[in-house]
């Protein structure tokens, strides 16, 4: 089974007007991103994979911050609603401000409608990672079982903080809160070997290597730190959808070697790159698919 651990909830259930059609051409060197997208656009996007978990991100003003052009009071209902539309295919992710005072009641009133994981950006949220409150919520995730998946690494959005993306901050948050599911983002992007270090000596923390493929050699060197180090077992398929699509980042990363072609540089093995492709990311994050056995 392929599963995409890392796509957007779409912005429209139907077909986007003209008129609200948004596009960026700093998330891609290739070509502009459109941002603004549809279920229909969203299920041609997934078409290579089996699952896919979806969410959006809690902040005041998506456009701005994330690039992604939706109401903020629809960040977990959208979700809730486009999960629920198609539950063997779409896992939902809530996502929320852990410096509200009712977070807590907020987080399971969203399990309550379906959504089994948390996604934060601290960077595009703008809360310190490490803040009482932010452990607060760690603290309840993991209690509960919920999975976070961190924002982890670069963003070309100017005023969000880079030092909040870190990986070793995520190494913080794993040794305090050993049994938490955490996913940490773009492998860290260009901190593939510091996202490396972390995945490899915490048993519950993994990386998606969503947007990665998108540069060659950051992706053939994080991809390298991972099969050195022994930590190929901990890398999860993502997307990043509206960024790239599922069957972007499957062959992206099948063409990962192509980048030391004719070099005596070290290859990644091809069966690692296919146990990306196929690894079992719920079973990761302790996650069932809709209709499977108990």
């Amino acid at each position: 089974m392929i599963v995409d651990v890392h796509a957007h909830t779409p912005t429209h259930r139907t077909e986007v007007p003209a008129d609200q059609v948004r596009t960026f051409d700093n998330w891609r060197t290739d070509r502009p991103v459109v941002t603004t997208n549809s279920w229909a656009d969203y299920d041609t996007a997934m078409a290579a994979a089996d699952v896919s978990i979806v969410f959006n991100i809690a902040v005041a003003n998506p456009l701005e911050a994330t690039g992604l052009d939706y109401r903020p009071e629809d960040t977990n209902s959208a979700t809730a609603a486009f999960c629920a539309d198609a539950p063997q295919r779409r896992i939902g992710f809530m996502s929320v401000d852990p410096r509200q005072s009712d977070v807590i009641d907020e987080i399971e009133r969203w399990r309550d409608q379906g959504l089994v994981g948390i996604k934060l950006g601290p960077n595009y949220q703008d809360f310190e990672p490490l803040c009482d409150e932010a452990l607060a919520v760690y603290g309840h995730a993991e209690r509960v079982g919920l999975p976070i998946l961190f924002h982890q690494g670069a963003s070309p959005i100017r005023f969000a903080p880079l030092r909040y993306t870190h990986p070793l901050v995520t190494d913080e948050v794993a040794i305090k809160f050993p049994e938490l599911r955490i996913v940490m983002a773009h492998m860290g992007h260009p901190w593939g070997r510091e996202t490396v270090m972390t995945i490899r000596k915490h048993p519950h923390v993994y990386a998606d290597v969503s947007s990665i493929y998108l540069r060659p050699w950051v992706c053939y060197e994080s991809l390298l730190y991972a099969s050195e180090w022994g930590a190929m077992g901990k890398l999860l398929l993502g997307s990043d959808f509206p960024i790239a699509n599922t069957a972007e980042a499957i062959a992206g990363l099948r063409r990962v070697n192509d980048v030391v072609a004719g070099t005596g540089m070290p290859r990644i093995p091809e069966e690692g790159i296919e146990q990306i492709i196929h690894a079992d990311a719920l079973g990761a994050l302790g996650l069932q698919r809709v209709g499977a056995a108990s």
